[in-house]
């Protein structure tokens, strides 16, 4: 469990920004405005910085032609309070976008994203044969200077086509087929299950640190079961893989499932995968108890806001409390934005998944 600020180290959030590992001048760090980072298990992560670009006494543009921000810079943001903090992303400058107004002083935004950027960069056409999902997910990251840490899929493949896809596309595309999810954090790329069965982070609470928490309970994307069904041309076959209900694995702390809710609400319920191509029955079987188990964690989805906490990160457990029985609990965060600025402080927000009550 993480360690949670508290008292009086709250009123004293500390901001330290690194460009080419190296931390930002004095100077720089006194036109420094706001920093707003953003997480998302499906989409590449996000920065914004923002500086003031005038010298008043001088009348004159200060940091908008110097080298200091540079395409493909590397930039490190660590947040936190006191000498306690923490990395929040690694990444690199994508963009820069100065905004002049006769109303407001120059400022300059520095835009930049984590390295799942790379993988966006061109379509490509290739074939993969003899490998595991997750032995091609490791040759695209090396390719593109990540290292991979991958849950083994352990069934070999006959033959993969990527067919005109970006990298990321590719691997969105087998991390669905089989409940997974593409993760990069500074350097290293994930492939892996929702990692919800992680011990919890920390309690937030309504009332006290949890500002705002808007879930939202819902039947209408859970069903009984996932079965998937291909045909095997070699063998003249049909095979079938099947999970539901009993085999939802971990169920965060809940008593019942989504899949155990509508059943009962609602009898049974199929959901019948046809249009993916599948070469054997233990890869039939991956894909239905990984797509069964991503599936229910969309029973309850939500967003909130709290206190800034650099702990929270996309891919975590947190818990809520203070917001009754059915609702209260453990949660998956799925996408976590910080931002701080001194005029409005540090604050977190997020969104959420759980897959029972």
């Amino acid at each position: 469990m993480a360690e949670k600020p508290s008292g009086e180290e709250l009123l004293n959030p500390n901001i330290k920004i690194l460009v080419q590992q190296k931390a930002i001048s004095p100077e720089l760090e006194a036109d420094f405005i706001s920093v707003k980072v953003s997480e998302d298990l499906e989409a590449p992560g996000m920065f914004e910085l923002k500086f003031v670009i005038w010298d008043l006494e001088k009348q004159e543009f200060t940091w908008i032609d110097k080298t200091v921000f540079e395409l493909g810079d590397s930039v490190e943001i660590q947040i936190g309070y006191n000498n306690n903090i923490e990395t929040i992303m690694v990444g690199e400058i994508t963009g820069l976008e100065p905004e002049f107004s006769q109303d407001t002083t120059p400022i300059l935004v520095i835009r930049g994203h984590d390295l799942r950027h790379r993988l966006l960069r061109g379509r490509q056409t290739k074939s993969f044969t003899q490998m595991k999902d997750s032995d091609i997910v490791s040759q695209i990251a090396k390719a593109k200077g990540l290292t991979a840490k991958v849950e083994d899929t352990k069934i070999k493949l006959e033959y993969v086509l990527q067919k005109n896809q970006t990298d990321w596309e590719f691997l969105q595309e087998r991390a669905e087929r089989l409940g997974y999810e593409v993760v990069v954090d500074n350097k290293t790329l994930y492939f892996r299950p929702p990692d919800n069965e992680e011990q919890k982070l920390f309690t937030i609470t309504y009332g006290d640190d949890l500002r705002d928490f808007q879930p939202r309970l819902s039947t209408m994307n859970q069903v009984y079961q996932v079965q998937v069904k291909g045909w095997i041309p070699k063998d003249k076959a049909m095979v079938l893989g099947t999970a539901g209900a009993g085999k939802e694995g971990n169920i965060m702390g809940g008593s019942t499932s989504g899949a155990k809710e509508v059943q009962k609400a609602f009898g049974l319920s199929s959901d019948i995968i046809v249009n993916q191509s599948v070469s054997s029955k233990a890869e039939a079987d991956n894909m239905s108890l990984g797509q069964f188990k991503d599936g229910l964690l969309n029973y309850i989805t939500g967003e909130g806001t709290c206190q800034g906490y650099p702990s929270l990160r996309a891919g975590k457990v947190i818990e809520i409390a203070g917001v009754g029985n059915k609702f209260g609990g453990l949660y998956y965060l799925m996408t976590v934005e910080h931002s701080y600025s001194e005029s409005e402080g540090y604050q977190t927000s997020f969104t959420v998944r759980r897959n029972a009550t």
